[in-house]
């Protein structure tokens, strides 16, 4: 009896401990595919870059993901766009009544990031590739625009096929803090894969950092730090980082690098 009861002990510490590390364990969330559109896949379809269509586009081909950009306006709503500004009209200065006034060539107005990400959860192949913008206001506006973004995001129940990737440090963090299970991307290329694996984030560097040091991807590899190079358009450059094991690769070419892959 004393071995059976001792053996149940065992056992229960066993599941206790094995559930207390899944909670803390980070969820890699791999894309289908290495093909990231930036800003939607515009280049070759006509769409307005960042726009609904863009997006319904790099959807349609099929891309593993889809980039996209948010600002937060003067009266706080979420809109996408790649520019602090909106067709010459500031955002974060500008009320999103205001930039109603603008039209995209297409006949959209600038969209809300609630309209970008319904659209974008209406299917679960393409993940959702979400920059938090820096603002140029504070770095307080950085970190309160986190803080809505991935509030809306466990809004509309869309964690699992969100990405997020930011070029302030403190932004990734805090995303981090506020979804420990997040897949977040760094964009500045200057912390090493080491202080990445540190604070549970992955590289999203400008194809140059790849380039300058043909050991980074693979020794980020060996640590378990997922790679992605931003904005690869060439071919050669492409077959160079696929050549190096690039997990995946934003580009203004999804087309090419879709057919590259066979995909």
């Amino acid at each position: 009896m004393k071995k059976i009861i001792l053996i149940l002990s065992v056992t229960a510490i066993m599941l206790f401990s094995c559930t207390s590390q899944k909670a803390v364990v980070r969820t890699q969330t791999p894309f289908m595919n290495k093909v990231i559109a930036h800003r939607g896949a515009f280049k070759n379809t006509g769409a307005p870059e960042n726009s609904i269509a863009s997006l319904k586009a790099a959807i349609a081909m099929g891309c593993g993901g889809s980039e996209f950009d948010i600002h937060m306006t003067s009266d706080e709503v979420l809109v996408v766009n790649h520019d602090d500004k909106f067709l010459g009209m500031e955002i974060e200065t500008n009320t999103y009544q205001n930039l109603l006034a603008k039209t995209l060539h297409n006949g959209e107005k600038i969209p809300t990031l609630e309209a970008y990400l319904k659209t974008g959860y209406a299917q679960h192949k393409t993940k959702m590739v979400a920059e938090i913008k820096t603002s140029r206001i504070s770095k307080e506006r950085s970190l309160s625009l986190a803080k809505k973004v991935v509030d809306m995001v466990k809004q509309f129940k869309g964690q699992a096929q969100t990405v997020y990737i930011a070029f302030d440090y403190d932004v990734c963090k805090k995303v981090r803090e506020l979804d420990p299970s997040a897949p977040v991307q760094y964009l500045n290329g200057d912390a090493s894969a080491e202080k990445l694996k540190g604070d549970k984030l992955d590289a999203d560097y400008h194809y140059s950092v790849f380039q300058k040091d043909k050991n980074w991807i693979a020794g980020a590899k060996k640590i378990g730090v997922l790679t992605n190079a931003w904005t690869v358009n060439d071919e050669a450059l492409m077959d160079d980082l696929l050549a190096q094991g690039i997990d995946f690769i934003t580009t203004n070419e999804p087309e090419l690098l879709l057919k590259k892959l066979g995909k």
